[in-house]
C-alpha cells in the first residue's frame, strides 16, 4: 500500500512495508527506514540514495537489508551503537541535523521513560536511539518518524514544527500504549498520524481516543 503527498517542489510517495518499516520516494530518492529481512526482499527495490536507521534492536537494525539495499553512492544515517555492525554509515545523535539529496534530516530523542526490562532499565535508553524529522521541499513539508518511544517532553517541541506526518509506536510493552499515542499526537498535533510498529494492539482504540480532535487525521495502514 501507498499514500502520496504533493510537495513544495514534487511528489512524496510513502509505502507501508511493515512494523517499524517504511520506504518513501521523493524526487527520484528512494529512502528505506529499518528496512528489515523478515518483511521484504531488498533485492527487487531500487537502491535507496538513503536509509535511516533509528536504533539497534534486531528489528530495526538488520545489516543484511541495509546491504541489499545500499549502493556505492548510498547515505546510511545511523546511532552509536549501530555503527560497528554498518561500514560506512554516518552517526547523528540526538540534535544532530544534515542535508542530503534536498532532504533536511533531524535526528530527534527516542526513549522510554515508564516501560522498563525486568532489571529496571529502559527499552531504549535515552540518548541512544533517534527518531527523524525529515524536511522535503526546502524542508516545507515535514515527516516525523517517532522510531521506539515514548511520548516524552521533547515531543512539545515538535508542535511548533506543524509537522505534516507523523508515525508514531504502538506497541506493549516496548513503546506506547493507544492513549499515549493519541497523547503525544495532541502534544504534536500532525496533519495526519499513522501509529506504526503495533503488532496486535488495537488501533480502533487510538480512533476512539482522538475522535474530538478533527484537525489530526488518523491512517492506518497494515504496519503490524
Amino acid at each position: 500500500a501507498k499514500d502520496s503527498f504533493t510537495v513544495d517542489g514534487g511528489t512524496l510517495e510513502i509505502t507501508f512495508i511493515g512494523h517499524g518499516t517504511l520506504m518513501l520516494a521523493y524526487n527520484g530518492t528512494i529512502i528505506q527506514v529499518d528496512p528489515w529481512s523478515q518483511l521484504a526482499d531488498y533485492s527487487h527495490f531500487p537502491k535507496a540514495g538513503l536509509i535511516l536507521v533509528t536504533h539497534e534492536h534486531g528489528d530495526h537494525l538488520d545489516p543484511l537489508a541495509v546491504q541489499a539495499c545500499r549502493d556505492q553512492g548510498t547515505e546510511i544515517v545511523l546511532t552509536e551503537a549501530c555503527a560497528s555492525r554498518i561500514p560506512g554509515g554516518i552517526v547523528m545523535k540526538n540534535g544532530d541535523s544534515r542535508e542530503t539529496r534536498g532532504i533536511r534530516i533531524e535526528a530527534v530523542p527516542a526513549y522510554n521513560i515508564l516501560h522498563r526490562r525486568p532489571d529496571g532499565n529502559p527499552f531504549h535508553p535515552q540518548g541512544s536511539g533517534n527518531g527523524y524529522l525529515l524536511g522535503f521541499g526546502a524542508g516545507s513539508f515535514l515527516v516525523y518518524i517517532a522510531g521506539d518511544t515514548e511520548e516524552i517532553p521533547e515531543m512539545a517541541l515538535l508542535r511548533e514544527r506543524k509537522i505534516d506526518i507523523a508515525f508514531l509506536p504502538m506497541n506493549l510493552p516496548y513503546t506506547m500504549t493507544p492513549e499515549m499515542v493519541a497523547d503525544a499526537a495532541k502534544v504534536i498535533r500532525p496533519g495526519i498520524l499513522y501509529p506504526y510498529h503495533y503488532g496486535d494492539t488495537d488501533t480502533g482504540e487510538l480512533i476512539h481516543f482522538l475522535e474530538g480532535e478533527k484537525d489530526i487525521e488518523v491512517r492506518i495502514r497494515n504496519l503490524q
